[in-house]
């Protein structure tokens, strides 16, 4: 049963075959079917707070730190108050919690509207589509799965059985044509719909940053511990030589182990800081900036489609800056997916469109005005009833799924599956044979003028395997044909050389043909037809063989080019990632010939290249490391006739042995499985739905897009994540590593080196303004630049920028850092006096001055790093600065102190001047300046030596 929103219930038996009776709820209901109920929310408002902590805690650093704050609650142990880590904690986890929540809120608000549209549109819901339900009927089929493109059932209706597929199954989008109304039978509803089983979970993608991160932070839990031990065994040495000299100031632990011991779990709870808590929520705030720049860029923004670029993920920004191998589709990717009628072959005679005088078709009342041709032969034929001619249109007029509409007359718009058919079918429209409309058991065409009914007899589907589709008619005469059109490898024995001209000029080639049947022949094959339809077992096979078997000797009529003409900018987008050290391969489906043509087209093959040809089982194990050598060693790779599961391995195939971030873009349902093998899916919307944008990391509207993408926005995404992190662990470090050197000067008692507001505000107040201000708007190069000079693009493919080697040196310079910063003030005020002859050195004023100076040098450290300075970087780096030493001013005040004497420890005195030791300390870190000037300056050593006095 269902408990705070989690399904409790065993997972009930697999169910093998579905049965449903129409208008018998009792019968239905024994089966314990889904409901219409959907729940795509990840949280309900009793489960949001432990279901979110529990996700957040499995990460490292947030159970790290919670274990801190239970060590800090310990008083044997800890020398920090509990706030120093449960300020930071709660609002990591608050900031965290806060975008979940929005997450999932917007998720759930789409799933209800989807949900208000169920009764209007059938949403959710897969109906079963009959011309007459009466009397006994009943459903046997498939159980619930997630493919789209078959179904198998049957219908018992009167003791009598109907074939039920793909065609009468009503999903989510479907429109009815040709009819006000239908009858139909709910066979999948809630989380059993086509929809809902295609809701898989996505592989969750990781950028090479992250992966480098879980490395880095291994390692510096390492470097914390070692730094631990080191001052553990420290204090046990101390302990032993020299702490019963400190018994009256510090009790001394009997068991030196024991102390040890306890001093290694203080000095995890005040070295935390190495350990980067608010790392993980600063980047994802840069992450979702920088997405929102890719969202809100212009020059990204396709006016005629009204289509804007879109990141889809705020994950995965950076990694758009390193990108080696992009892996694009071609179809409707380079090309404009607007498919035109170029050239037909008709009985061996070749008809071109190209010529100086546009063809008139004004003999043709139903004829496209926007359909170009200008080879005024054909229509001569067409005119003169040449046979071939007539049942070479008649075959494209007939042979198709294409639905009609005419809204008014001589109005015809065409709906057609695939822009190829849409093409075929308004060519014949415009030599005079005019597809008008359809039924289930009838095509309605005009030809020549006169209107024809042809009988449908029987569908032959095309699918990726058959590469065909056939069409059975019976004319009005009562003769029957089989129509024919396919890939020329299919017909391949049949097809005249010209169709092979066709493809060396890179159009899409199609071959016609067909057959005349005997009506003997065709009753006997349409009986074992409707035997293997009704089949619940292997009729997919059955069926197969049965097409098979009909489409054998058929006689040849023609074929058909198609052009499909390369998007705006393709070539020049392609030119400028070769020249960022960008390898392309495109991997399409179409014949050999037609992939060269297109590459010579984009500048991706040029003449002086030398062709290297793989044959088929170049994917098989045994050969997949050969040919990826091969393909490697090639300046551009084109894989032709590969299956949408083909290009999915040759993205994995590179990802595994190349160890490049790789990049697939298209726009088809066939390019979805590339898209998520890829490091990162770009979708392009364009003639073939949203398939691939809905499975996408990064969409827009045309290929020469993804040049900015990459060489603007994922360059400046890249570089700004690598300098926060420098940034990001050379603060961290500096803070930490000050601690670690004033351990050896406190007999490694586990004191810290700052004051408690210092330590909870620096990561908080002082630091993150700057750092996220720079990781925002930092520009090295502007984007005019980043365009005309690719090269730039190359040392993130190359992790230049930040790399376990960048991490050591980051540390090393925070560890020269933190010497200076702890012992130029040390060595400053060591043996100092005032003028009433008491020292001049305490706690206090140290802490100040060492976090003032760490403070002035880290802010300084972020202006070095800068390449530009915006009016929100001076606002953050100085505004931080200034509440530094508004809240420092504040917290060292003389009221201050009276309220809270403990906390300023024991050397301070209070006199007439309310702010002395405030003053004094602040002064002192000018005063180390000065001295340094005083030696180097002999001329002016009077004068300086004078003031330092003055001030001290």
């Amino acid at each position: 049963m269902p408990f705070f929103g989690l399904d409790c219930a065993r997972k009930k038996e697999r169910e093998v075959e579905r049965k449903i009776r129409a208008n018998d709820r009792e019968y239905n209901s024994s089966f314990k079917y889904a409901t219409n109920s959907i729940k795509t929310s990840k949280y309900n408002p009793f489960t949001f707070l432990p279901l979110n902590l529990f996700e957040q805690f499995q990460r490292i650093a947030n159970a790290y730190f919670l274990f801190l704050l239970i060590l800090q609650v310990i008083p044997a142990i800890s020398s920090l108050s509990w706030f120093t880590t449960v300020v930071p904690l709660v609002l990591v986890l608050s900031v965290t919690a806060a975008k979940d929540a929005i997450d999932d809120i917007v998720s759930t608000h789409v799933t209800v509207y989807n949900k208000l549209k169920i009764y209007l549109f059938f949403v959710h819901i897969s109906f079963f589509l009959f011309s007459l339900l009466r009397g006994n009927r009943e459903v046997c089929c498939e159980p619930p799965n997630n493919r789209l493109d078959r179904f198998t059932g049957t219908l018992t209706f009167d003791s009598q059985k109907y074939s039920l597929d793909n065609e009468r199954v009503l999903l989510r989008g479907c429109t009815l044509r040709n009819t006000d109304w239908c009858f139909g039978l709910v066979l999948f509803a809630g989380p059993e719909t086509k929809l809902m089983q295609n809701c898989g979970k996505s592989t969750f993608k990781r950028t090479s940053i992250d992966r480098l991160m879980n490395v880095l932070v291994l390692f510096i839990f390492g470097l914390l511990a070692l730094m631990c031990i080191i001052l553990a065994v420290g204090n046990g040495i101390w302990e032993n030589h020299a702490g019963s000299k400190f018994n009256a100031f510090l009790p001394r632990e009997e068991n030196t182990v024991f102390s040890a011991f306890l001093t290694f779990w203080s000095y995890i709870i005040i070295l935390n800081t190495v350990v980067p808590i608010s790392l993980y929520v600063s980047m994802e705030v840069i992450r979702l900036g920088n997405s929102y720049y890719i969202n809100w860029d212009r020059t990204m923004y396709h006016a005629r489609t009204d289509t804007p670029a879109e990141a889809r993920t705020t994950t995965l920004n950076e990694e758009l800056g390193q990108i080696k191998y992009i892996f694009s589709d071609k179809t409707g990717t380079l090309t404009q997916n607007i498919m035109t009628f170029n050239k037909c072959s008709i009985n061996g005679k070749s008809y071109d469109h190209r010529g100086e005088k546009q063809m008139d078709f004004s003999f043709n009342r139903l004829a496209d005005p926007k359909f170009l041709f200008y080879d005024h032969s054909l229509v001569q034929g067409v005119k003169l009833e040449l046979p071939d001619v007539h049942a070479f249109f008649r075959l494209l007029a007939l042979c198709h799924t294409v639905m009609a509409e005419e809204k008014r007359e001589g109005d015809l718009v065409y709906q057609a599956q695939s822009p190829d058919e849409g093409a075929l079918v308004t060519a014949a429209r415009n030599f005079g044979f005019v597809f008008r409309s359809r039924s289930p058991e009838t095509v309605t065409i005009e030809e020549m003028g006169i209107q024809r009914s042809y009988e449908m007899l029987a569908i032959l589907d095309f699918n990726n395997v058959r590469k065909r589709m056939s069409v059975i008619v019976r004319n009005p005469e009562g003769k029957l044909s089989l129509y024919c059109k396919g890939a020329d490898t299919i017909i391949y024995e049949r097809l005249h050389p010209s169709c092979s001209e066709f493809a060396g000029e890179g159009l899409r080639t199609l071959v016609l043909a067909y057959k005349d049947l005997d009506e003997e022949y065709f009753s006997e094959w349409k009986q074992r037809h409707h035997e293997s339809s009704v089949a619940l077992e292997d009729r997919e096979e059955k069926l197969e063989k049965l097409y098979e078997e009909i489409e054998k000797d058929m006689m040849l009529i023609g074929a058909t080019a198609i052009e499909d003409k390369l998007q705006d900018g393709v070539a020049q987008t392609i030119e400028q990632l070769a020249k960022a050290e960008i390898k392309i391969w495109v991997l399409t489906g179409d014949k050999q010939e037609t992939a060269e043509n297109i590459g010579y087209s984009c500048n991706l093959l040029r003449e002086e290249m030398n062709d290297v040809f793989i044959v088929a089982f170049a994917l098989e194990s045994n050969m997949e490391l050969e040919f990826l050598r091969t393909a490697c060693m090639c300046k551009t790779v084109i894989c032709c006739r590969v299956t949408p599961l083909q290009k999915a391995q040759v993205v994995e195939l590179v990802k595994k042995y190349k160890k490049a971030v790789t990049l697939a873009i298209g726009d088809g349902a066939n390019d979805v499985s590339m898209i998520k093998a890829a490091h990162i899916g770009v979708g392009i919307s364009g003639q073939e739905g949203m398939q691939a944008v809905l499975s996408s990391d990064f969409s827009f509207a045309q290929f020469r897009f993804l040049q900015r993408l990459l060489l603007v926005h994922g360059r400046w995404s890249y570089l700004r994540m690598c300098k926060f992190l420098r940034y990001f662990f050379y603060k961290n470090f500096t803070f930490t590593f000050v601690h670690f050197w004033y351990a050896f000067f406190c007999g490694f008692s586990a004191q810290t080196v700052y004051d408690e507001g210092f330590i909870t505000l620096y990561n908080l107040v002082y630091t993150a303004l700057p750092v996220l201000g720079m990781s925002l708007f930092d520009q090295d190069v502007n984007a005019g630049w980043s365009l005309e000079y690719p090269q730039l693009y190359v040392p993130g493919q190359l992790s230049q920028y930040f790399s376990k080697r960048a991490f050591m040196m980051c540390a090393l310079h925070s560890w020269y850092s933190s010497l200076v910063l702890f012992f130029v003030p040390y060595a400053a005020i060591y043996d100092t006096a005032r003028d009433d002859g008491k020292d001049g050195a305490d706690y206090q004023s140290f802490a100040l001055i060492t976090q003032t100076c760490l403070t002035v040098t880290v802010c300084v450290q972020l202006g070095l790093d800068l390449s530009s300075w915006t009016v929100v970087n001076h606002l953050f780096v100085w505004g931080s600065l200034g509440m530094f030493f508004i809240l420092t001013f504040t917290m060292y005040t003389d009221g201050l102190f009276r309220l809270r004497p403990s906390s300023f420890g024991q050397t301070i005195i209070n006199n007439n001047n309310n702010y002395y030791y405030y003053n004094r300390s602040f002064f002192l870190f000018f005063i180390i300046l000065f001295k340094n000037l005083s030696r180097c300056h002999s001329r002016n050593a009077l004068m300086f030596r004078l003031f330092l006095n003055a001030a001290s």
